[in-house]
Formats: structure tokens, C-alpha cells, sequence
């Protein structure tokens, strides 16, 4: 079991309440400072192709000023891989991305698109990037992310953490089961292995207790719950939450 599960706090949605007025604030990089000293070991900002809350000019920021890792979250279109070649951050995250939708929903196929996405992520890891796969707990795009060179999963959470909020316990416990056999699965194959997507206090430590995950990453929820709490003791609650339940 590794012994220090990392946190990546990502910082979308401190851009999404600046970009609902305009101007600059709240300012992401203020967030990424703040979540740092916080105890985040890492920060995560997803640029969308519509620009919809990270932006560009933030990257940038991030990349001159960040002292933990970026974990780039991006599209597989050739626009977002220039970017990520141009900045080349600690890691890329491949995700799935629809215009209409209100956030990422479910994991990339990467079954279906695997010869694509292997010529796509090639040049990624040739400039030094770790290439993560945002994916379900699935085992064929779990093996087929092996296959095609990824060396990170992030296993996608969302509805393990809706059913668990909507109280269907049953469902939730088989999501449960699905996530733990397939993070031993993707370790087995040689992947490191990540988590993320809807995860609260509630749901987190079951999450966090799984021995083959080395980093959660959380957003939306800290950022909302900031605005009760303030941001760095969200953050201070969500590593005693995390650090509690993998001890135990």
C-alpha cells in the first residue's frame, strides 16, 4: 500500500464563478496557492475546448508559477495537444468532452478509439508528460489503456457517488466492488492509478482506502464547500478524511 495518498484539488470552478461576471476574480492561481498550502500535492485545471472556465492565459500562470505538479486535463484534439507539447505539465489527463454538457460525463472510450488515441498520446510522452486515461472502472479500457502506452488511469467515480447521494446503498456497493477489482486489475497491468469524480466527505474514504490508489483528484465539491468553510481548511478536512480512512 502506498503510504501517502496524494490529493490534486482542481481549480475549474473558482474560473467558472469568475466567468459568470467577468473581471478577475476570484483568481484561480490565488486557489492553487491557497490549495497548496493547503496540503493539495498536486492541482488539476481542465481546459475545455469552449474555454467555459479554465482559460488559457491561466495555464500559462499555473505553469510559471505552480510549485507541485499540473495535471493538465484536456480533449484528444490536435489544438489541446500543441498546448500540452507547448507547456509540457508534469502530467496530461485525457478526458471525454461534449459542448453540451455540464461537466465530464463518464469515462473515454479508448476500446473503440485505441489506435487513435496511441499515435495521440505518443508525442506526449515523448516530451516528458505522464499520459493519464480518464476512464470507467471497466476492464476492456482499462487493458486497452495498458496496451496503447498510458501510464495512469483515473478511474471515473461519478456513479458510484450518485448512487451512494441518491441512497441507492445497493448500487453504490456494486460500483464499490467494480472500482476495487478494476484499480487491482490496472496496478496488476503495470498502470499507476488514480480516482476522481463526484467525491465528498461521505464517499471518499471507501475510495481512498482502495491500497492500489496513489491520488484522488477533487474539485467541484471543495470549491463548493469553500464558501461555507473557506478553502484551506475544505481542503484540511478532505486530507484528515482521506489520510483517516487509509490508515484504517
Amino acid at each position: 500500500m502506498t503510504d501517502r495518498l496524494r490529493l490534486g484539488v482542481n481549480i475549474d470552478h473558482v474560473a467558472t464563478l469568475r466567468n459568470a461576471r467577468g473581471g478577475a476574480l476570484p483568481d484561480p492561481l490565488r486557489a492553487a496557492r491557497i490549495a497548496v498550502q493547503a496540503g493539495a500535492d498536486g492541482i488539476t485545471a481542465h481546459l475545455r475546448e469552449d474555454r467555459r472556465h479554465i482559460t488559457d492565459a491561466d495555464i500559462e500562470g499555473l505553469m510559471e508559477t505552480l510549485t507541485v505538479p499540473l495535471n493538465f486535463e484536456m480533449a484528444a484534439t490536435d489544438e489541446m495537444q500543441a498546448i500540452a507539447l507547448h507547456h509540457r505539465p508534469h502530467a496530461v489527463c485525457i478526458v471525454p468532452e461534449k459542448r453540451e454538457e455540464c461537466t465530464t460525463e463518464g469515462g473515454l472510450d479508448v476500446a473503440r478509439d485505441d489506435n487513435r488515441l496511441a499515435r495521440f498520446i505518443a508525442p506526449l510522452r515523448d516530451a516528458g508528460c505522464r499520459v493519464s486515461l480518464f476512464i470507467a472502472a471497466d476492464r476492456p479500457q482499462i487493458e486497452t489503456a495498458s496496451r496503447i502506452g498510458a501510464q495512469v488511469v483515473e478511474l471515473h467515480t461519478g456513479a458510484y457517488c450518485d448512487a451512494h447521494a441518491e441512497g441507492r446503498a445497493d448500487d453504490a456497493a456494486d460500483e464499490l466492488a467494480r472500482l476495487t477489482e478494476m484499480a487491482a486489475l490496472a496496478a496488476d497491468l503495470g498502470l499507476e492509478v488514480h480516482a476522481g469524480h463526484g467525491l465528498t466527505y461521505d464517499t471518499v474514504p471507501p475510495v481512498a482506502a482502495l491500497p492500489q490508489v496513489v491520488e484522488l483528484n477533487i474539485g467541484h465539491f471543495l470549491i463548493g464547500e469553500a464558501v461555507f468553510r473557506g478553502l484551506p481548511d475544505a481542503i484540511a478536512e478532505m486530507r484528515r478524511v482521506m489520510e483517516t480512512a487509509r490508515r484504517h
